[in-house]
């Protein structure tokens, strides 16, 4: 996984239709409903963080892990505005290390597609696997290759924000179906220029019953899966599907 040095900057502006407050209740209700502790919460890829301040906010000791310093940097930031009481810790998911046991652990917004293959998912999978609390909850999204075939596509996408133009281009494999990211940021800068920075990373999307079987071998029985943050049952088309599993040996 790449660092995101720049993209950590612009991270928030771009995703700013994301509703992490539904997010952060849908996820809630779903603890509440399979059993979940509402006690320590770990985020795996939490990015700027979020999700881990609404999370929070309900009432959980969160700890965030992300393997970006610079996404970390704009987490802390966060935290010092909000005063949460929030432990961030840089760590690669694949090499998740604990110093106890952990309730729920949730990921969000495709970061477990942003892993580098399959095994990669297995081990990130077998990681949070050995500090789940007996009977905790696992909760994640995952892109769907329908999303990877049909929607990300080779699209190219375009956001013009204040001070920040952003050029998107998508390149889709249909060997692996993943998906490859090419984005240049043209920021304003104190004199009315514009900087160019570039960023690129990639996204894998691996088949259900992939992700399904790697589950049950690292020690999960899956609960449920639903269509995106809603009650949804799973469709053909679903682009995002949350799993919720717990952990049983």
């Amino acid at each position: 996984m790449g660092g995101y040095s720049k993209f950590a900057w612009f991270y928030d502006r771009l995703t700013d239709n994301v509703d992490y407050d539904a997010i952060s209740k849908q996820i809630d209700k779903l603890s509440a409903r399979f059993g979940g502790r509402k006690n320590i919460l770990l985020e795996i890829g939490c990015g700027t963080g979020s999700l881990c301040e609404k999370m929070s906010g309900l009432g959980y000791d969160v700890i965030g892990v992300d393997a970006s310093q610079e996404m970390l940097s704009e987490a802390l930031d966060k935290k010092y505005d909000s005063g949460s009481e929030i432990q961030y810790l840089c760590q690669d998911m694949t090499e998740l290390d604990m110093y106890g046991t952990i309730d729920v652990t949730v990921s969000v917004l495709d970061s477990i597609n942003h892993l580098d293959d399959v095994e990669s998912i297995r081990k990130t999978f077998e990681r949070v696997s050995l500090f789940a609390f007996p009977d905790g909850l696992f909760i994640f999204d995952i892109n769907t290759v329908y999303k990877h075939r049909e929607i990300l596509g080779s699209n190219s996408y375009i956001y013009d924000l204040d001070g920040l133009f952003c050029s998107w281009q998508n390149e889709y494999s249909s060997d692996d179906n993943s998906v490859e990211m090419f984005l240049d940021f043209f920021e304003e800068q104190e004199d009315g220029k514009y900087q160019r920075f570039q960023e690129s990373f990639k996204e894998i999307a691996i088949e259900e019953a992939e992700i399904d079987r790697m589950l049950k071998e690292t020690g999960f029985e899956i609960l449920a899966k639903y269509d995106g943050y809603t009650d949804e049952p799973v469709r053909e088309n679903t682009q995002r599907i949350v799993y919720v599993a717990k952990k049983i040996r």
